[in-house]
């Protein structure tokens, strides 16, 4: 079997945006999913992640971007996926349970989704969202990286102080969890954010399925 090639990062193009679960791409190959409370520095991890300032839209005015952005990673069937973020206050009561309809078909549906990171400013972690989203990720068995934005707004104490608090809050956790901090102005946690990416977007879980139908054509 082959080793695993990095991933491309830096060769991110948008595929396309969905408003709903039944309008995204074939749920094929795989994909991981970024999501957070708007204003947590969600859109510039993904730009810093992949080199490209405006791959993710950034912008001021929570709940601006209300569909699920697709970006391909080398090709189709590698991709990054953009959940809406929004700030409750300033999005209606009817739009925001859509939303979390959407959310949750999508995180319990989507076949192709292998790890969700959930992007909290670490200077305001596990809010009501974060927890939201931690509870979906656990009841759909799905793998889950905290990624604690804006460290370089801490000193390194306390935010090593935040992350061990974070990562003690999620304990019980049932499955894979993961907590890291990570600055997108200083770059620092880019490459450990690399790494556990690398690892959930390897196919090597598809390569015995790939040999398969190889050694039938055979």
């Amino acid at each position: 079997m082959s080793e695993r090639t990095p991933i491309k990062f830096n060769a991110a193009a948008f595929l396309t945006s969905a408003p709903t679960i039944k309008q995204c791409p074939p749920d094929i190959g795989a994909e991981v999913a970024f999501a957070g409370r708007s204003n947590a520095g969600k859109s510039s991890a993904i730009n810093t992640l992949t080199q490209h300032k405006k791959l993710a839209r950034t912008s001021k005015t929570p709940g601006r971007t209300q569909l699920i952005n697709f970006f391909t990673l080398g090709d189709e069937n590698t991709r990054l996926v953009d959940l809406p973020g929004y700030g409750f206050a300033k999005v209606p009561l009817k739009t925001k349970l859509e939303w979390q309809k959407n959310l949750a078909k999508y995180l319990e549906e989507r076949e192709s989704l292998r790890g969700l990171v959930l992007v909290s400013d670490i200077r305001h972690p596990l809010t009501e969202f974060d927890q939201m989203m931690i509870d979906w990720a656990q009841q759909s068995n799905m793998p889950l990286h905290v990624l604690l934005t804006k460290a370089d707004k801490l000193k390194r104490g306390p935010a090593k102080n935040t992350m061990l608090d974070v990562t003690r809050a999620l304990k019980d956790f049932q499955g894979e969890v993961s907590v890291q901090t990570f600055s997108a102005l200083k770059r620092d946690g880019l490459d450990q954010l690399k790494n556990r990416l690398n690892e959930w977007l390897s196919a090597e879980d598809i390569e015995p399925f790939i040999d398969a139908l190889i050694d039938e054509d055979e």
